[in-house]
């Protein structure tokens, strides 16, 4: 199976067990043990699925689920929890969850939800393999930018994977630590420059339509604004 999932569980014994659980059905699966640290470990690694329960210290659920969309709006993500008052559930909808699980629940049953849930946001983001920039068109698979000439800018593996990144985040901020976690697979002062050099190919790649910008937010991350 082989999907990675972060668990975010205040409840020490029973985060334990469920991660034992999905562990042994074959996933992997990283436990937070409140809020913010589940934040913390969803900017440096890519998750296909979060579990997140609602009551937890320093960060509570539904405010982690509206970091999350912040960070990256296509990991799915259910809540877990023993809140099953009705405006709870509505809240948790609205945010985005694919489910709302309350607490008991059958385990057997949060399997073929997991999977069912994993299918639907596998099969969404295969068809996102095009991007619209502008006036360019990005072809993921054949790392391809079409700038509607008869000339095409074929992209290194590298810048294409940044531009991917760039594109699931356009409009908003694509953390610097993600990309580089993601990408060049560590975060450090080398990774970090080369970075800086692979932005400066894409805004000259994209510089001919200048409604495209890629900003540098400070400390951050980066942007990419299309009007």
């Amino acid at each position: 199976m082989g999907y990675k999932l972060l668990l975010i569980e205040d409840e020490k014994n029973f985060g334990m067990v469920l991660k034992d659980y999905l562990s042994m059905n074959g996933y992997s699966v990283t436990l937070c043990e409140n809020g913010e640290l589940g934040i913390e470990e969803f900017k440096k690694n890519n998750f296909d699925l979060c579990i997140v329960d609602i009551m937890m210290p320093k960060k509570d659920g539904f405010t982690v689920a509206e970091e999350m969309r912040l960070i990256n709006k296509h990991t799915p993500f259910i809540f877990l929890t023993a809140r099953g008052m009705r405006d709870d559930i509505i809240k948790g909808y609205r945010l985005g969850a694919y489910d709302y699980i309350t607490k008991p629940f059958d385990s057997e049953v949060l399997l073929y939800k997991l999977q069912v849930i994993l299918n639907k946001a596998q099969k969404e983001n295969a068809i996102q393999n095009e991007y619209k920039i502008g006036k360019y068109t990005f072809q993921v698979k054949m790392r391809i930018l079409k700038n509607g000439t008869d000339t095409d800018i074929k992209l290194s593996p590298k810048e294409a994977a940044l531009l991917q990144l760039l594109c699931q985040h356009q409009n908003d901020v694509l953390p610097r630590e993600k990309a580089l976690k993601q990408i060049w697979k560590d975060d450090n002062y080398f990774t970090a420059r080369s970075m800086d050099v692979y932005i400066v190919k894409l805004r000259k790649h994209l510089s001919s339509d200048p409604s495209i910008e890629i900003n540098n937010l400070h400390g951050n991350g980066y942007t990419l604004l299309s009007r």
